[in-house]
Formats: structure tokens, sequence, C-alpha cells
């Protein structure tokens, strides 16, 4: 029996400020665990490349996955992907040659520790964790074996993305964990209450309804974990979000805008290619684009731009200065509140292969402060039961945290070990919860 484990709980889309009294199993949870108040998503702010972050301990720049959809460059040209499609994987590998830059969780695990992870939400996060089958990965499109045979029958995750489908693969999780000692790592990412989220208004009753979905699922993996460390095992618990929301109150085709104002030949053209990301954007060009100097100015006027960045800033954003990414864009927004006095609105880049009329639903990939703000409890040995602590940290300190817990070598990543941060039970911008 393995002595150390890591679990994960990823709740998609649960924005911090929406953790509280409202939240009994979660306001719990931090009673006993270090919760940081101060976890920062990646940009884009978009499930696919939090789940890549996550895995990696790396910002998009290092692995190379950049967006919900991507801008590869292909033989006819550059052209926009999606990255939730199952056979993104392939695109990618066959236009740059590899899959991701730099090793996941499950190839680092290896072979001391079998990984695990459990997936309802798009196949393109879920296969992203683990792209290359180092580990199992659960998924509703498809499930895989390491090595990457297939799994069928009923063994595979016939589900569908909501309420009952968590459901199902949470007692399936808290199954596998009871029964397979050798899982050094083992994820469950929820499809809540990012599913309810995007489909309606932010805080009404079906968004907090799915927010209880979520937290019952997460009691029951608690309980699991109190199960599992009675016999003596000494368990690392992870239970977070990748990004929040915001509400939409506008949307914009950037393709046609561009198009318009004379920067790109067609809708289709391959000389300037927009890949819509929520409430952000990138513009892809070559090198021999002609109106670049005109360009960026332009978007400085727009009423849909809220900042961007190109060239060397583009690593400010975690981002590399390619042709696939010369222009990242946070679309605009403010702090105002919708109907139900949720703060939080932006615009949102319309995407024409999946048309949508986000106008009044929650949305999220870009860098304002509820979609950016994920909430992080960790519970372990390593950290003091109640403390809060306001140190920024982010998405990419999951993966050295874990690796530190299972004493393995943390190289090579721009996160860092949670565990350093616990040690000082009381500094300046910590503080602990009254029990």
């Amino acid at each position: 029996m393995l002595k150390k484990r890591g679990v994960v709980v990823i709740c998609d889309s649960l924005r911090n400020d929406f953790v509280g009294q409202q939240t009994p199993v979660l306001n719990n949870l931090q009673q006993t665990a270090t919760r940081f108040t101060n976890t920062k998503a990646v940009f884009p702010s978009t499930t696919r490349v939090s789940s890549a972050s996550i895995a990696t301990g790396c910002h998009p720049r290092q692995h190379g996955l950049l967006g919900n959809t991507m801008i590869l460059s292909e033989p006819e040209g550059l052209i926009t992907r999606s990255v939730g499609k199952p056979a993104f994987r392939q695109e990618l590998f066959e236009a740059t040659g590899h899959y991701l830059r730099v090793p996941t969780l499950a190839q680092r695990l290896q072979p001391m520790y079998t990984t695990a992870i459990y997936s309802n939400v798009s196949p393109g996060a879920a296969y992203f964790f683990d792209p290359e089958n180092f580990g199992y990965v659960y998924h509703p499109a498809g499930s895989y074996a390491p090595g990457g045979s297939q799994i069928t029958g009923s063994d595979a995750l016939d589900i569908k993305p909501g309420a009952d489908g968590d459901q199902e693969m949470t007692r399936r999780f808290c199954q596998r964990l009871l029964q397979d000692d050798t899982l050094g790592l083992a994820v469950l990412w929820l499809s809540e209450p990012d599913k309810s989220g995007h489909a309606q208004s932010l805080g009404n009753l079906a968004h907090r309804a799915a927010i209880e979905h979520a937290q019952d699922c997460v009691d029951k993996v608690l309980s699991v974990i109190s199960t599992l460390r009675a016999r003596g095992e000494d368990i690392l618990l992870m239970v977070g979000s990748d990004h929040g929301m915001q509400t939409i109150t506008h949307q914009v085709d950037i393709g046609e805008e561009l198009v318009k104002a004379g920067f790109k030949a067609s809708v289709t053209s391959r000389d300037l290619v927009v890949a819509p990301n929520g409430t952000s954007a990138i513009l892809g060009f070559d090198d021999d684009y002609p109106h670049r100097d005109a360009l960026l100015p332009w978007l400085g006027s727009q009423p849909w731009v809220g900042e961007y960045v190109y060239g060397e800033s583009l690593a400010d954003w975690g981002l590399p200065d390619e042709s696939a990414c010369r222009v990242a864009i946070s679309l605009a927004g403010d702090e105002s509140c919708n109907h139900l006095g949720i703060p939080g609105t932006s615009w949102y880049a319309f995407d024409p292969d999946t048309p949508k009329d986000m106008i009044g639903q929650g949305q999220h990939g870009g860098r304002h402060r509820y979609e950016s703000h994920p909430f992080l409890m960790v519970q372990g040995k390593a950290f003091p039961e109640g403390l809060q602590i306001s140190t920024p940290t982010s998405l990419v300190d999951y993966a050295p945290t874990i690796l530190n817990h299972l004493s393995i070598e943390v190289s090579a990543m721009q996160g860092q070990p949670l565990q350093t941060l616990a040690r000082i039970n009381i500094e300046p911008h910590s503080h602990f919860i009254a029990s």
C-alpha cells in the first residue's frame, strides 16, 4: 500500500468570492485546511490551458497550449483550431512536432506512481492533462489506460456533463481511490458549476444549485480521504477551481471587425487569424504581415479591448511571441453587477465556429478580477488547519506541491511548492480562521 498520495478536486469555474458561508462544505473544509486566498488563473483563463498548466507547473509560454482555441501554422498557412476536440492532439503534434513542450505530472511520476484523471469537461481539457497517456484518463469521449489502449465497456466513463454525470464520476473516482493502492495521484475534474454558469445568469437558482452539486461531490471525496487516512495513508488534498466567471454584457466578432477595418482580407483569410477565447482573444500573423504598425494603435481605440500585449510584453502574460501568438487581448469589462447583484461584467469574443449569444450569461478567458481568481484549499500534514495565506499563488503551483509531497524532485517548473509558504504560520500576509 502506498503511504503517500496526492488527490486533486477541481470545481470548474467556481470563483473565489462564491466560497464562504453560502458553501458550507467548502467553508468547513477551510477550517481543516490552508486556504490560499490570492490564487491567480493563467492566461487565457480557460479550462484547457488551465489543465495543462496544473499538469506541468508551467505557463502556456513554456508548455505550448495557448487557449481553448489555438492558432496553428499548417502547410496552407495559419488557422484556428478548437483544442476541445479529441482530434486536436494529433493536429497539434502534426503542426508542431509535440503535444506539450514540457513533462506532465503523469510523466514525472513514472514509474514509481500511477496517475488517473476523471474529467467531465471538454475532451481537450482531459487529454492535455496527460496527452501522451502515461497514466489513466477517463472521459466520456474516450478513456485510455497507460500506453494509450482504449478502455471500453463498463470500465469506460459513459456520462454526460452536468450534475448527474459529475455524481456518477465521483462515485467511480471514490471507488477507485479505495480499491487501487497503486494510485499516487488522482484528479477529479467536475463540470459544475461551469456548465450551468455558461448557460444562464450567474447567481440564479440553477447556478447556485450547480454549486451545491459540486460541493456534494467534494463531500464524498472528503469522506474517502478520511477512510484512507485512517488506514495510515499520508494524503495531500488540493481542492480548487481553474478560473472564475464574468457576466457578458456585449459581444464582438473580432474577425469581422478586422475585415471592416482593412486589417484582414476576409473572415476566412489566413493573413491575420483570430483565436477567440471567451473574454479574451489571441491574434496571429506571420513576419511579413504588412499592417502590424497600424493594427496596434487601432486595437487600443476599440471599445471592446480592455488591455492588450504584444512582442516581448507577451511574456508578462505567460505567452510566447510567435506567429501563432502575436497579440493577446483581454476584452473590456468592469466590476458592475448583473441583475442578481453579482459583480464582474465583460465583452465576449464571438466564435463563428460555435456561434452563441452569450449576453447575460457567464464566461471567462480574460484577466478581470472575478474570472481570474479561482479558489484553492490544501489539506495535509504540511498545511496548518485554518490558516489563510494571501501571498500570490497560481495554478502552476499545483504540480510542484504534489511532487514535493511525494518526495520527487521539483525541477524546470515555474510554480513553487506551497509547503514552503505554509511553513510560515504567522506572517503579515496570513491569518488563522477563528474556529
